[in-house]
């Protein structure tokens, strides 16, 4: 998949496009996206998407923007995975916020990423003051000549598939539901680093996982799979959160004690899958009584696995 970062350099061809923040490429992104490649195919031409960095959200109310469910690494990946050819990254600013509907339309979409047909959701807004809407694309469409189409949002049991429903139900421990709007097990990428030996000295060694979300949509002790490791994937509890009981971090830390595997894995990139989770952060009066509430954790993880 080639990925652009702004619009410097012009789409090599003309293209079947979408736009969107895709934040954690839920059930409704991929069904648009499955749309997306099923067009592309059939025009011949490349499936393209346009996304933003940072989320806009984080651009006008950074003090109450949401967290957020990707990376952008991590949201490039699942764009590739669903098929995608081709990614712009738009830097999201005060100068591109700035333009008009009219201006979005004819430097972005025709210029710069040369659109020939156009999907977007029901709900698609765009343009300073989000003035611009799908009557605004399909007139521009008529005039500059490309078609649009628009795509209704994709409902569970009633419920819309949306990124707020998937980080509700993140929030809120229920990771099964979390699992079923996205289509798949809710999951942060990270690299395993150096820790201070406490899982060791404890009696359960940890992959000590850096993670690069700040704010990350859920916290506290979760039966987990690992991939990226020979074998794999590899069953394990975490913890993901601030370690209150054991030199406190200010950045969220995921450690995982892995139930069987055993090896040198410093460096490694690894995707954890979060399935179930078993309760929350909790701080303890010492060590020993750390120790015995990790015994219990990884026995309530083996019994979640049946093992």
């Amino acid at each position: 998949m080639l990925v652009y970062r702004g619009f410097s350099q012009i789409a090599p061809s003309a293209t079947v496009l979408t736009v969107g923040n895709f934040d954690g490429v839920h059930l409704g992104h991929r069904a648009l996206l499955a749309r997306l490649t099923a067009a592309a195919k059939s025009f011949g031409l490349p499936a393209a998407v346009l996304t933003f960095e940072p989320h806009p959200r984080e651009f006008f109310v950074p003090e109450s923007a949401p967290s957020r469910l990707s990376t952008l690494r991590e949201k490039l990946e699942l764009l590739a995975d669903d098929g995608v050819n081709m990614v712009h990254v738009c830097h999201f600013n005060a100068r591109f916020a700035a333009l008009s509907a009219e201006e979005f339309i004819e430097r972005v979409l025709v210029h710069a990423l040369r659109v020939r047909h156009l999907i977007v959701g029901d709900d698609f807004r765009f343009g300073a003051g989000r003035a611009g809407d799908f009557a605004t694309l399909r007139n521009a469409g008529a005039r500059l000549g490309f078609q649009v189409e628009s795509m209704e949002s994709i409902t569970l049991d009633g419920e819309r598939a949306s990124s707020s429903a998937v980080r509700n139900a993140l929030q809120s421990g229920r990771l099964e539901h979390a699992a079923r709007l996205l289509g798949r097990p809710y999951s942060i990428d990270g690299r395993v680093m150096h820790g201070d030996q406490i899982g060791r000295q404890l009696g359960f060694h940890t992959a000590n996982i850096r993670i690069k979300h700040e704010r990350p949509p859920l916290q506290g002790v979760f039966a987990v799979e690992v991939k990226g490791l020979p074998g794999g994937p590899h069953r394990g509890a975490a913890n993901l959160g601030y370690r209150p009981s054991a030199q406190q971090v200010v950045r969220p830390l995921l450690e995982v004690h892995l139930l069987d595997f055993c090896a040198d894995i410093y460096g490694a990139h690894l995707n954890v899958r979060f399935l179930h989770k078993l309760r929350d952060e909790m701080k303890f009066p010492d060590y020993g009584a750390l120790k015995a509430q990790i015994a219990s954790d990884v026995a309530a993880v083996k019994q979640y696995f049946q093992l």
